[in-house]
């Protein structure tokens, strides 16, 4: 499931020290001082294999790499900062997986977690109107490009290591006044939960 996800000073951490730096969208140079965001999500997945699949849900995501993600047909993404626990309602089984080392395995996890560490991962160069894309540093990771709208993150489309075509679309987009409350990045596991081995 993981994998499927998402598997001022922001324009100037992704580039190699020195280098100028590119005219990125304000939304993005922006996108790291948002206290909060969420939004409802569109995710297509377009394979060889498995043709066009896709899936609906809820985002919402506060600083401090606290994450949740709600698809509406079961699967749920929890981050309180430290760790993230993914649960899956079909199998009634939940994974913790220590946060830094979900984003090792999936960097493009630190695009809603903390955009300014994927200096280390990608190099931003701008795209036309409100569009970048990130170029990745090492020949594992994906290709990423990036669209805003209305000052906000609209899409992520990137081709994942079997050749599937990624988009995710968010809908409906805010940075809500009000905190979320704390229960929100808190994972409450329903009765009969299988734990699986810790990582």
């Amino acid at each position: 499931m993981l994998r499927n996800i998402l598997a001022g000073g922001l324009g100037l951490g992704l580039l190699g020290a020195g280098a100028p730096a590119p005219d990125l969208p304000a939304w993005w140079k922006a996108f790291p001082t948002l206290p909060r965001f969420e939004s409802a999500f569109v995710q297509e997945s377009e394979s060889a294999v498995f043709g066009k699949l896709s899936r609906q849900g809820w985002m919402q995501l506060a600083q401090g790499g606290r994450l949740r993600v709600q698809y509406h047909q079961g699967g749920l993404l929890v981050a309180d900062g430290s760790s993230l626990v993914q649960y899956d309602p079909d199998a009634r089984t939940a994974q913790r997986i220590r946060l830094r080392t979900a984003a090792g395995d999936a960097p493009l996890l630190y695009v809603l977690l903390n955009p300014g560490t994927l200096g280390g991962y990608y190099q931003a160069r701008p795209g036309a109107g409100e569009s970048l894309t990130l170029e990745p540093r090492r020949p594992d990771l994906p290709r990423v490009e990036l669209t805003g709208r209305g000052g906000l993150l609209q899409r992520i489309q990137w081709t994942d290591g079997t050749g599937a075509r990624q988009v995710i679309e968010f809908k409906d987009s805010s940075v809500p006044a009000a905190p979320f409350p704390a229960a929100t990045f808190t994972f409450q596991a329903p009765p009969g939960t299988r734990w699986l081995t810790s990582r």
